[in-house]
């Protein structure tokens, strides 16, 4: 694909929308409900790269309450002829079908490819990639199995949305005031270790990440980029592809966070 002049590509993920508590969430939807708007003049396709609620699962007939805003300004801009695309993440793993019918936003649950300018991107939420984390993937694996989404579904939809809800709470407590994540090292960020062996396999010129919550621009051989998106709690942050170059923005013009 090359992108029309003047147009650009948007990547941004970890809304986690739905924490910590309704009139926090609230706040943090309707401004990333402003930055849509805001973007929509110029954006030619849109990532969400995952985790955009801290928890969802999809009945046949139901989703979970809340989030109308945000709902109404994909459906708004898909509407206009936005191209958007999301993916699942650790938090929304049991997203399926309700974004591509109502929406009109293909969902992906794997890694995928794309080449923007000649440039070649690799795309993930990034959870279970790499070494390491053998528990939460022998997990993901459970989860994400046919039986056991068939299973869960014999939940009320009450008791079900409420028991994800206690679960995801159980995880890392991501809040605007609490600990933020540090860079380890490359040789513990599974993440880097992950571009590394696709590196030596082929090129790829920007890897696009989000999960770990960091803000991270990291240089990889031969001019390789692995760019992980931080999140909407703590940086407010997001990648934008201009044709030549991809980058990492902060929302409303405030200083990153130290």
């Amino acid at each position: 694909m090359v992108l029309p002049e003047g147009k650009k590509i948007y990547f941004a993920s970890d809304f986690h929308l739905g924490i910590p508590d309704h009139a926090t969430s609230l706040q943090r939807e309707k401004r990333i409900c402003k930055w849509l708007d805001e973007i929509s003049g110029d954006v030619e396709q849109l990532f969400l790269v995952g985790d955009l609620f801290d928890a969802w699962f999809e009945y046949k007939n139901v989703v979970p309450k809340g989030f109308v805003r945000f709902m109404g300004k994909l459906a708004e801009m898909t509407d206009a002829g936005i191209h958007i695309e999301a993916f699942t993440g650790n938090h929304d793993l049991w997203m399926r079908g309700y974004f591509q019918e109502e929406l009109n936003i293909p969902i992906h649950h794997e890694p995928i490819e794309r080449v923007f300018n000649d440039k070649k991107f690799i795309i993930a939420h990034g959870d279970g990639l790499g070494p390491g984390d053998n528990g939460y993937k022998i997990l993901k694996k459970i989860l994400r199995a046919p039986l056991s989404q068939w299973l869960y579904r014999r939940v009320h939809p009450d008791t079900g949305v409420g028991m994800a809800n206690y679960f995801s709470r159980l995880g890392p407590k991501h809040e605007e005031d609490g600990p933020k994540e540090e860079f380890q090292g490359a040789d513990k960020e599974w993440l880097v270790q992950y571009c590394l062996d696709i590196l030596k396999q082929k090129h790829v010129d920007y890897f696009i990440f989000g999960h770990r919550h960091l803000a991270l621009e990291y240089p990889l051989p031969n001019n390789s980029l692995y760019i992980n998106l931080g999140d909407w709690i703590y940086y407010n942050s997001y990648a934008i592809f201009d044709g030549t170059h991809t980058k990492l923005h902060y929302y409303s013009s405030s200083e990153k966070k130290l």
